[in-house]
């Protein structure tokens, strides 16, 4: 029975690298924000919209217990959610959290492409987005940093860097266990 958490900053790749990895190796795939969306017939800015970021956060935290029950897992986390409640922790006891750890320049990268599609980064000029970057992440990775695994997540361009990156990840997973 396997159960990983992958975690990091928006735009770090956890569902690019999730989805792959669990295609690899069998596994299925949740993307969180995804299932939350889902399950509750709402977007992720109307939850936020109308049950405010505490009632978002109450929600986010019963379905990923909801998600942890599931066996044979790959789970791609929204970046806030290990920075709330006891998420963190319980994604460490219930399984294997694995933090993608993108340079700043490949986030900005990634971000100011997506930009337009998420409401946190609409409207930013270019500096402005580097320092929300910059400022987002130094302010999450005290969460983080309680990742059982690190893998590096600047490579995530093309089909090649993700697959070198899954196999990456299937080594670290197999020393875990080791």
């Amino acid at each position: 029975m396997k159960r990983i958490f992958l975690v990091g900053y928006m735009g770090s790749g956890k569902t690019t690298l999730g989805r792959a990895f669990a295609k690899a190796t069998g596994l299925s795939f949740i993307d969180l924000d995804w299932y939350i969306e889902e399950r509750s017939h709402h977007t992720i800015a109307q939850l936020f919209s109308e049950e405010g970021e505490e009632g978002f956060r109450l929600l986010e935290r019963r379905i990923l217990h909801e998600v942890a029950e599931f066996e044979d897992v790959v789970v791609a986390c929204g970046g806030g959610t290990p920075c709330y409640s006891d998420n963190m922790d319980f994604m460490n006891e219930a399984g294997t959290t694995v933090f993608l750890d993108a340079s700043q320049d490949a986030l900005y990268r990634r971000l100011r492409i997506a930009s337009a599609g998420r409401p946190l980064l609409k409207g930013k000029s270019d500096s402005e987005l580097q320092d929300f970057i910059k400022a987002g992440v130094q302010s999450r990775m005290c969460w983080y940093g309680k990742a059982r695994l690190r893998i590096d997540a600047s490579r995530l361009e093309s089909r090649s860097q993700i697959a070198e990156t899954v196999d990456t990840l299937s080594a670290l997973l197999d020393n875990v266990k080791n």
